[in-house]
């Protein structure tokens, strides 16, 4: 299993950053859901990521224009449209560094997003990010109101019954505790006895999570899981040790690490495991509705990033180049359906 590197780069700027991640809660609509700003003051040709970034990512302006024998592929009403809907599941309380309000207190920035922008320049089309809970975002690709979710979305069997995939980077998990906790995750689900953990509710880790529990209640064993609406009233319970780790995404738990470095809230990663079991790399992936035509084009447009160096700078920017894949790949293997 790959070992994650804390990201030093990240420390800079992180108190800015946590107050922007909390303003996020604001933007909230009754429907949980709301339109994201986002920056539109690219240079023709140009996509700026990293921007607005409180020191998360090095801004970095990278050249993509329109390739035409890509766009061309799009479904024509999407073409017509001249926009592609974005999705980021970030509500109510961001993601950092994967989505967040950046320093201007309004604009959604993130690796994510800036992704998303840099596709839909292949596509020569405007990019329009709309923010939802996790659970709607999926609501918001199921009823047409979002085209493709990028929102740190794993690959899995049992999603591909509802939608396609263009996956984009690896997808590791990791456990977050505290720096000066016992706990240790080392690969094996028992270590888990008599532990309490908490994940996200409605996402793939949650899944493996619920997995794990099941296989030791007929061990005669106990793991509680928690679950908390948003993060940090997640990141209050782990300091005031109501729960014993946070199970989540690797570049999120690793962001928070380098936030709490030397106070007394400090956290470290305390065991990994792949976002598609234990068999399998996990593989995040932009997602859109089943039989919507959108998965091909849009893994011919990174791959188009790969091959001319944008989508290595994009990670390099975020510091996430551990995360990288060779090529984007159209409804790659994924989480198997019994989380083996």
């Amino acid at each position: 299993m790959r070992h994650h590197v804390t990201r030093r780069a990240l420390l800079r700027g992180i108190t800015a950053a946590t107050a922007a991640v909390t303003l996020a809660t604001g933007l909230t609509a009754c429907g949980g859901d709301s339109d994201a700003a986002t920056a539109t003051s690219d240079a023709a040709g140009t996509v700026t990521v990293g921007r607005l970034s409180n020191g998360a990512a090095k801004e970095t302006t990278l050249k993509v224009s329109e390739v035409k024998s890509i766009s061309a592929k799009l479904p024509a009403d999407l073409r017509k449209s001249g926009r592609l809907v974005i999705g980021s599941g970030t509500l109510p309380s961001g993601s950092p560094p994967l989505g967040f309000v950046g320093s201007d207190q309004k604009t959604l920035t993130g690796s994510e997003i800036d992704l998303a922008r840099l596709v839909a320049a292949v596509f020569g089309l405007k990019p329009e990010v709309k923010r939802f809970t996790w659970e709607n975002l999926f609501v918001g690709i199921d009823s047409g109101k979002v085209d493709v979710g990028f929102s740190n979305i794993t690959d899995t069997e049992e999603r591909k019954r509802k939608y396609e995939f263009a996956s984009y980077r690896k997808d590791d998990l990791a456990f977050e505790a505290p720096k000066d906790s016992k706990f240790r995750f080392d690969g094996d689900y028992r270590t888990l006895a008599g532990t309490t953990v908490s994940v996200g509710a409605g996402t793939n880790q949650e899944r493996i999570l619920l997995e794990w529990k099941n296989r030791l209640e007929k061990e005669g064993k106990k793991l509680t899981v928690k679950y908390f609406q948003e993060t940090n009233s997640t990141y209050l319970a782990l300091s005031s040790g109501k729960i014993d780790a946070y199970f989540g995404p690797s570049p999120n738990l690793s962001y928070h690490v380098t936030q709490t470095s030397g106070t007394p809230q400090a956290t470290r990663i305390a065991g990994q495991f792949s976002g598609a079991g234990a068999t399998l790399q996990g593989l995040i992936a932009a997602t859109a509705k089943k039989d919507s035509g959108l998965a091909e084009p849009l893994a011919e447009a990174i791959n188009h990033l790969i091959d001319n160096g944008q989508y290595a700078k994009w990670l390099a920017a975020w510091n996430l180049s551990g995360e990288a894949v060779e090529k984007a790949e159209v409804n790659p293997p994924g989480l198997p359906l019994d989380n083996s």
